[in-house]
């Protein structure tokens, strides 16, 4: 997790990013830090290992707060770059990031992607895709940050298999990430389908979750524009899974929403309203998850 130095709203990604909202509260990034430290603090007290990296001032990098685009970290030994949309986003590739990760895990070998830059294709991490490891099928919906051809190249490198598919807001707006309206967790996938207009890629998407052996449990639009699709499924310390997600994202889950992740998982939640509303993410993309071999 990377601890915000200069966080705010960010123009460059607004251009694509409707969960963003532009406000003229100047307390912005003081209320980030808060809600960032207590978050860190929430999943430290539940067991849960936390790498945390502080940013740096300059190149200025609002949105480094949300790692998962960038790299990703693979179980064995991969660690990957990806191809960022904005370019002040590009910055947040910043040497003492990675350097923190190898002292504490083993990487055997670096896929840089970002090349694509120069062709004007992306692949957004973690955010572009949602990965099922565990099957290894790599779910996304295009969009201008989210390339078939970059994705395309991951799973060749990764011996991934694409889903791909399109969605779309309440407003007929290209969603853009995937982990906005998707999670992945060991039994369960959380989905929002309302987003998904075409039949064809719905009914491809419900049969492959099926055929994985997990339960598709379905959020709402309105859910989802309250970050009920963006959790993410952690392992503490004693080895119990637990899902983490924001408190907006929790207080719009009916109860018996609840009680079938409850189920699987324990629930934990954090409140973030200030870097949901400017930075537009949420706590899966606050959390770039590590399954590098750790070192000792």
């Amino acid at each position: 997790m990377i601890r915000p130095v200069r966080f705010g709203y960010n123009a460059e990604t607004a251009v694509n990013n409707a969960f963003q909202q532009k406000n003229s509260d100047h307390a912005v990034h003081e209320k980030a830090v808060e809600e960032f430290d207590r978050f860190v603090q929430t999943l430290r007290e539940n067991g849960i290992d936390v790498t945390v990296v502080n940013d740096t001032a300059e190149p200025h990098t609002p949105d480094s707060i949300f790692p998962n685009n960038w790299v990703s970290f693979h179980s064995d030994g991969s660690l990957l770059l990806y191809p960022m949309f904005a370019e002040n986003r590009r910055a947040e590739r910043k040497e003492h990031v990675l350097q923190s990760i190898t002292q504490k895990f083993t990487v055997d070998q670096t896929i840089d992607l970002s090349y694509f830059e120069e062709k004007n294709e992306f692949l957004e991490g973690t955010g572009s895709m949602v990965l099922d490891r565990d099957n290894r099928i790599a779910y996304a919906c295009i969009s201008p940050r989210t390339s078939a051809e970059v994705l395309k190249e991951f799973c060749k490198k990764m011996n991934y298999q694409a889903v791909l598919f399109h969605a779309v807001d309440a407003n007929g707006r290209a969603i853009y990430h995937t982990n906005v309206l998707m999670c992945v967790g060991e039994q369960f996938v959380v989905i929002c389908l309302e987003a998904i207009s075409n039949e064809d890629e719905k009914t491809l998407i419900k049969k492959t979750i099926i055929n994985s052996g997990k339960e598709l449990i379905g959020i709402s639009l309105k859910q989802m524009e309250h970050f009920a699709g963006n959790m993410l499924q952690v392992q503490n310390r004693s080895g119990e899974k637990i899902l983490m997600m924001s408190t907006q994202a929790y207080e719009s889950l009916s109860a018996d929403q609840i009680k079938i992740l409850g189920a699987y998982n324990r629930i934990v939640h954090s409140s973030l309203n200030t870097i949901e509303k400017n930075g537009g993410g949420s706590a899966r993309c606050m959390m770039a998850e590590v399954y590098l071999p750790p070192k000792n």
